[in-house]
């Protein structure tokens, strides 16, 4: 699938640990003399928002989906990594599996909104939903379509949608900038990524979700 977009470059191969230098900060991020900036890793799951210039979130994907989303007025911007416990297409598991996702993605609006971004200024890139998982429903493929649909349902800005394919990929966001990069995995990265997959979907389709979903702030 072609990239589209401002500030978005593709590149081939992969280094797993993806730092060569020896500075390490309080926080646990290191300097990766490659780009010269701070990894801050973004674990599955989770949500990481900076407005350093010198911090670049990083993760590694498979079938799962991360959204990079940047104000380019307040520099600042944040990257999440989610996986949905199902199919978002209909049917018993829809609004479980949705929910996941809907969650995902508002927690990491929120806090932007937190620290001065404004919707309309907000610029998203979407990166992953491989078909990497051997399973039945090709998960990568509901996890696509769950976020191409929510960014166009909230109004926001799709700059980049980098979905799809066969290849797992390791994603570096300078946050600050909004400038992406993409890399391939390698074949151990990527069986690596997909065996923390696994352990996480089975994790996740084993525990109801409870309580009220997130609002956005209005700002």
């Amino acid at each position: 699938m072609p990239l589209s977009g401002p500030l978005h470059f593709q590149s081939s191969g992969f280094d797993h640990r993806g730092a060569d230098g020896d500075g390490v900060r309080a926080d646990g991020s290191y300097l990766d003399r490659e780009f010269g900036a701070y990894v801050v890793p973004v674990v599955l799951g989770h949500h990481r928002i900076s407005g350093r210039e010198d911090d670049m979130l990083v993760t590694t994907l498979g079938s799962c989906v991360a959204a990079c989303i940047n104000d380019p007025v307040a520099r600042v911007g944040g990257m999440n990594h989610f996986l949905l416990p199902g199919s978002p297409s209909g049917g018993e598991g829809y609004g479980v599996a949705t929910r996941y996702g809907s969650v995902a993605m508002e927690r990491l609006i929120n806090d932007l909104l937190e620290r001065g971004a404004r919707r309309e200024r907000m610029e998203v890139k979407l990166f992953g939903a491989a078909r990497v998982i051997d399973t039945s429903l090709d998960v990568g493929a509901a996890n696509a379509a769950f976020a191409v649909d929510y960014v166009r349902r909230e109004g926001l800005a799709l700059a980049v949608r980098d979905l799809g394919g066969d290849k797992g990929r390791r994603i570096h966001f300078f946050p600050a900038t909004g400038r992406a990069f993409r890399r391939l995995l390698r074949p151990e990265a990527e069986r690596e990524t997909v065996h923390q997959e696994m352990d996480y979907l089975q994790a996740l389709r084993r525990t109801p979700v409870e309580g009220e979903m997130e609002l956005f702030e209005q700002r």
